[in-house]
Protein backbone atom coordinates (compact mmCIF):
# COMPACT_ATOMS: atom_id res chain seq x y z
CA UNK A 1 0.00 0.00 0.00
CA UNK A 2 1.19 3.53 -0.98
CA UNK A 3 2.37 5.25 2.23
CA UNK A 4 0.65 8.50 2.34
CA UNK A 5 4.02 10.49 3.69
CA UNK A 6 4.08 14.26 4.47
CA UNK A 7 6.17 15.39 2.33
CA UNK A 8 4.33 12.53 -0.56
CA UNK A 9 1.50 14.89 0.01
CA UNK A 10 3.35 18.07 -0.81
CA UNK A 11 4.60 16.94 -3.91
CA UNK A 12 1.01 15.84 -5.32
CA UNK A 13 -0.28 19.20 -4.03
CA UNK A 14 2.73 20.81 -5.85
CA UNK A 15 1.88 19.03 -8.54
CA UNK A 16 -1.60 19.73 -8.81
CA UNK A 17 -0.13 23.77 -8.71
CA UNK A 18 2.14 23.00 -11.38
CA UNK A 19 -0.40 21.66 -13.65
CA UNK A 20 -2.68 24.57 -13.38
CA UNK A 21 0.37 26.98 -13.59
CA UNK A 22 1.06 25.24 -17.11
CA UNK A 23 -2.24 25.61 -18.20
CA UNK A 24 -1.92 29.23 -17.26
CA UNK A 25 1.63 29.36 -19.95
CA UNK A 26 -0.42 28.00 -22.36
CA UNK A 27 -3.65 29.88 -22.78
CA UNK A 28 -1.55 33.39 -21.88
CA UNK A 29 0.42 32.37 -24.77
CA UNK A 30 -2.27 32.02 -26.95
CA UNK A 31 -4.59 34.20 -25.81
CA UNK A 32 -2.69 36.94 -24.27
CA UNK A 33 -4.95 37.03 -20.96
CA UNK A 34 -5.65 34.39 -17.79
CA UNK A 35 -9.06 33.19 -17.46
CA UNK A 36 -10.66 33.68 -14.03
CA UNK A 37 -12.15 30.51 -14.06
CA UNK A 38 -8.66 29.21 -13.70
CA UNK A 39 -7.41 31.26 -11.35
CA UNK A 40 -10.63 31.25 -9.33
CA UNK A 41 -10.48 27.20 -9.28
CA UNK A 42 -6.96 27.31 -8.17
CA UNK A 43 -7.04 29.83 -5.17
CA UNK A 44 -9.89 27.75 -3.89
CA UNK A 45 -7.92 23.94 -4.23
CA UNK A 46 -5.16 25.89 -2.39
CA UNK A 47 -7.24 27.18 0.71
CA UNK A 48 -9.16 23.94 0.63
CA UNK A 49 -6.00 21.65 0.67
CA UNK A 50 -4.50 24.02 3.14
CA UNK A 51 -7.56 23.24 5.64
CA UNK A 52 -8.26 19.42 5.54
CA UNK A 53 -4.49 18.41 5.03
CA UNK A 54 -2.00 17.56 7.51
CA UNK A 55 -0.59 20.67 9.31
CA UNK A 56 3.50 21.61 8.11
CA UNK A 57 5.35 24.54 7.59
CA UNK A 58 3.65 24.90 3.82
CA UNK A 59 4.44 22.33 1.06
CA UNK A 60 7.48 24.09 -0.08
CA UNK A 61 9.62 23.66 3.25
CA UNK A 62 11.26 21.22 5.44
CA UNK A 63 8.54 20.66 7.53
CA UNK A 64 5.83 19.71 4.60
CA UNK A 65 2.05 20.23 5.11
CA UNK A 66 -0.81 22.34 5.16
CA UNK A 67 -0.37 25.98 7.11
CA UNK A 68 -4.03 26.08 6.90
CA UNK A 69 -7.06 28.24 6.35
CA UNK A 70 -6.07 31.64 8.08
CA UNK A 71 -2.21 31.68 6.48
CA UNK A 72 -3.60 30.59 3.13
CA UNK A 73 -5.40 33.36 3.15
CA UNK A 74 -2.74 35.59 3.69
CA UNK A 75 -0.78 34.13 1.32
CA UNK A 76 -3.41 34.64 -0.88
CA UNK A 77 -3.88 38.66 0.11
CA UNK A 78 -0.07 38.75 0.05
CA UNK A 79 -0.38 37.91 -3.90
CA UNK A 80 -3.07 40.12 -4.29
CA UNK A 81 -1.45 43.11 -2.48
CA UNK A 82 2.77 43.46 -3.79
CA UNK A 83 1.97 43.12 -7.45
CA UNK A 84 -0.89 45.70 -6.82
CA UNK A 85 1.41 49.35 -7.60
CA UNK A 86 2.26 47.27 -10.89
CA UNK A 87 -1.25 46.80 -11.59
CA UNK A 88 -2.07 50.39 -11.06
CA UNK A 89 0.73 51.96 -12.87
CA UNK A 90 -0.50 49.21 -15.75
CA UNK A 91 2.71 47.22 -15.87
CA UNK A 92 1.22 44.30 -15.14
CA UNK A 93 -2.10 42.75 -15.77
CA UNK A 94 -5.75 41.47 -13.59
CA UNK A 95 -4.71 38.33 -15.21
CA UNK A 96 -1.29 38.20 -13.80
CA UNK A 97 -1.87 39.71 -10.42
CA UNK A 98 -4.66 37.16 -9.64
CA UNK A 99 -2.51 34.32 -10.80
CA UNK A 100 -0.22 35.14 -8.20
CA UNK A 101 -2.60 35.49 -5.42
CA UNK A 102 -3.92 31.55 -6.82
CA UNK A 103 -0.24 30.70 -5.88
CA UNK A 104 0.24 32.56 -2.35
CA UNK A 105 -2.90 30.37 -1.40
CA UNK A 106 -0.90 26.81 -2.28
CA UNK A 107 2.41 27.98 -0.87
CA UNK A 108 1.30 30.90 2.16
CA UNK A 109 3.04 34.07 2.98
CA UNK A 110 6.16 33.25 3.67
CA UNK A 111 6.95 31.45 0.45
CA UNK A 112 5.00 33.66 -1.82
CA UNK A 113 7.23 36.58 -1.06
CA UNK A 114 10.13 34.82 -2.40
CA UNK A 115 8.25 33.77 -5.39
CA UNK A 116 7.08 37.17 -5.56
CA UNK A 117 10.76 38.14 -5.97
CA UNK A 118 11.83 35.20 -8.08
CA UNK A 119 9.23 35.83 -10.77
CA UNK A 120 10.08 39.77 -10.95
CA UNK A 121 13.98 38.38 -11.88
CA UNK A 122 12.39 35.97 -14.63
CA UNK A 123 10.42 38.29 -16.05
CA UNK A 124 12.79 40.59 -16.60
CA UNK A 125 15.29 38.23 -17.60
CA UNK A 126 12.23 37.29 -20.42
CA UNK A 127 11.39 40.49 -21.32
CA UNK A 128 14.59 41.25 -22.32
CA UNK A 129 15.20 38.49 -24.33
CA UNK A 130 11.97 39.33 -26.35
CA UNK A 131 13.70 42.74 -26.81
CA UNK A 132 16.77 41.27 -27.93
CA UNK A 133 15.45 38.60 -30.20
CA UNK A 134 12.74 41.18 -31.58
CA UNK A 135 15.63 43.88 -32.53
CA UNK A 136 13.57 46.47 -30.39
CA UNK A 137 15.92 47.61 -27.71
CA UNK A 138 15.59 51.05 -29.28
CA UNK A 139 12.16 51.21 -29.40
CA UNK A 140 11.59 49.63 -25.62
CA UNK A 141 14.24 53.00 -24.59
CA UNK A 142 12.18 54.97 -26.57
CA UNK A 143 8.87 53.64 -24.76
CA UNK A 144 10.36 53.95 -21.45
CA UNK A 145 11.18 57.82 -21.95
CA UNK A 146 7.80 58.78 -23.21
CA UNK A 147 6.63 57.03 -20.34
CA UNK A 148 8.51 58.55 -17.71
CA UNK A 149 7.98 62.18 -19.33
CA UNK A 150 4.50 61.94 -19.94
CA UNK A 151 3.97 60.62 -16.16
CA UNK A 152 6.35 63.43 -15.04
CA UNK A 153 4.11 66.44 -17.21
CA UNK A 154 1.29 65.15 -15.75
CA UNK A 155 1.75 64.99 -11.96
CA UNK A 156 3.57 68.38 -12.55
CA UNK A 157 0.56 69.56 -14.15
CA UNK A 158 -2.60 68.07 -12.24
CA UNK A 159 -0.21 66.89 -8.89
CA UNK A 160 -2.28 63.69 -9.44
CA UNK A 161 -1.09 60.00 -9.31
CA UNK A 162 0.92 59.08 -12.69
CA UNK A 163 -0.67 56.29 -14.82
CA UNK A 164 1.58 54.37 -17.34
CA UNK A 165 -0.43 54.53 -19.99
CA UNK A 166 0.63 51.59 -22.61
CA UNK A 167 2.71 52.51 -25.50
CA UNK A 168 1.68 53.58 -29.17
CA UNK A 169 4.15 51.13 -30.65
CA UNK A 170 5.18 47.86 -28.70
CA UNK A 171 8.42 46.65 -28.22
CA UNK A 172 7.18 42.91 -27.63
CA UNK A 173 4.99 41.04 -25.36
CA UNK A 174 5.91 38.29 -22.77
CA UNK A 175 2.95 36.29 -21.50
CA UNK A 176 3.76 36.92 -17.94
CA UNK A 177 2.55 33.13 -16.50
CA UNK A 178 5.57 32.10 -17.77
CA UNK A 179 8.02 34.54 -15.26
CA UNK A 180 5.41 33.56 -12.20
CA UNK A 181 5.18 29.97 -13.19
CA UNK A 182 9.47 29.87 -13.54
CA UNK A 183 9.74 31.76 -10.18
CA UNK A 184 7.28 29.38 -8.63
CA UNK A 185 9.98 26.62 -9.98
CA UNK A 186 13.13 27.81 -9.28
CA UNK A 187 11.63 29.36 -5.21
CA UNK A 188 10.58 25.19 -5.15
CA UNK A 189 14.24 24.52 -6.27
CA UNK A 190 15.94 27.00 -3.75
CA UNK A 191 13.69 26.00 -1.24
CA UNK A 192 15.43 22.00 -1.25
CA UNK A 193 19.15 23.92 -0.39
CA UNK A 194 20.35 23.22 2.92
CA UNK A 195 21.53 26.76 2.94
CA UNK A 196 18.26 27.60 3.55
CA UNK A 197 17.58 25.28 6.86
CA UNK A 198 18.29 27.59 9.48
CA UNK A 199 15.81 30.12 7.92
CA UNK A 200 12.89 27.69 7.83
CA UNK A 201 14.11 26.69 11.64
CA UNK A 202 14.24 30.36 12.75
CA UNK A 203 11.24 31.16 11.29
CA UNK A 204 9.65 27.62 13.28
CA UNK A 205 9.54 29.70 16.29
CA UNK A 206 7.09 31.74 15.48
CA UNK A 207 4.61 29.32 13.69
Amino acid sequence: MLNLTPSLLANVVFGVLCILLLCACWIDARNHRIPNWLVLTGAALGLILNTVLPDGFGFISFLPGAVGFWKSLAGLALGLAIPMPLYVLRAMGAGDVKLMAMVGAFLGPMAIVGVILMAFVVGGLLSLMVVLRNGTMKRLFDNLHTMLLSGFIKTTITKELPTIEPASVSAGKMPYALAISGGTFIYFALAGNELLAPLYNLALLFK
